[in-house]
């Protein structure tokens, strides 16, 4: 559906944009994640047809930009990190605005689709409020009907969760999923754990550059050690319960956390194989009279990707 080959956009000296190439299947949920200052922002512009780049080529449903930029933005919703909203405008006000804009002349059509839009975006509770007395997260969700609004084929979401409180990421996150079922959409974050939530495949980019493409489980396999052993323990001295873990096996590495209440020991394990040691911990700590409050496996592949490839952090996002 999006076929991106060679994009690359300079601003000034500074090349926010080199060579990127990828393509985008119809109906996927891609991800394009990394720090600030990666170029995330920038390639989204260029999608829409909103910058143009220096060189490369786009193409989405065999029209090209920018000689079809038209037909192309009609395929296309987008929301910007910083909805444009008219916060003075009643929400209902402020759609039907938009939908007149986008060409929904017929009352009737425009009063389904606010029906259609208010029971997916959660609209229905705030329609007759003014904009400006909102949430940020009930904002989002204006500006994301605002995208949708014309039922676009392809929705680009420029950091739709950021400054989201962890509430309002979920029922975003949600909102996503269920659009995604229908639609292509292409938004960016620096959010790990909202992309390997949302997310079918996920692009890593920095310094303007794509430094990998793949599906979450891929990204995870191309990575050792790739997870470890997080155990919390009570009636336990700190000493004592290193020793008894180390005495497990040779290679097993037992690193003392910050435990999560004052009575309590943590642990975080790992070993070179990454092999799944909790059965052999129960057992030799079943051999004591500790209690364990915490056994489990945590993943940290896409955290050790994510800092491998963009170690070098910049300010804002260009």
């Amino acid at each position: 559906m999006i076929e991106v080959q060679n994009l690359t956009r300079h601003y000034k000296d500074l090349c926010a944009v080199d060579n990127i190439s990828m393509t985008i299947r119809k109906g996927e949920i891609l991800g394009l994640l990394g720090p600030n200052g990666a170029g995330k922002t920038t390639t989204l512009r260029m999608l829409t047809g909103y910058l143009s780049p220096n060189s490369g080529t786009i193409k989405i449903n065999d029209f090209h930009l920018p000689k079809d930029a038209i037909k192309i933005k009609s395929l296309i919703g987008y929301l910007p990190e910083s909805a444009p909203l008219y916060h003075n405008m009643l929400v209902y006000d402020y759609l039907e605005y938009v939908a007149r804009i986008k060409g929904i002349d017929d009352k009737e059509k425009r009063y389904d689709r606010f029906l259609q839009l208010s029971d997916l975006c959660g609209l229905s509770s705030i329609m007759a409020q003014p904009i400006a007395n909102l949430s940020k997260g009930l904002k989002q969700r204006v500006g994301l009907a605002h995208a949708m609004m014309t039922d676009p084929q392809i929705l680009i979401l420029d950091e739709p969760t950021s400054g989201l409180d962890p509430n309002q990421i979920a029922e975003i996150r949600n909102i996503i999923k269920t659009i995604g079922k229908e639609k292509t959409i292409i938004f960016s974050t620096h959010i790990l754990s909202e992309a390997e939530a949302t997310c079918d495949r996920i692009a890593i980019i920095n310094k303007g550059k794509v430094v990998a493409d793949d599906t979450t489980a891929n990204l995870k396999l191309s990575v050792k050690q790739n997870s470890f052993i997080k155990l919390s323990l009570k009636g336990a001295s700190k000493d004592d319960a290193t020793s008894l873990l180390k005495s497990i096996h040779p290679n097993l590495n037992v690193k003392n956390v910050e435990p999560v209440e004052e009575d309590l020991v943590s642990f975080k394990i790992t070993s070179p194989d990454d092999r799944d040691f909790r059965s052999d911990i129960y057992l030799k700590i079943k051999e004591t009279n500790w209690i364990i409050i915490q056994l489990t496996k945590k993943s940290q592949a896409l955290e050790k990707i994510f800092q491998e490839l963009t170690q070098e952090k910049t300010g804002e996002d260009v």
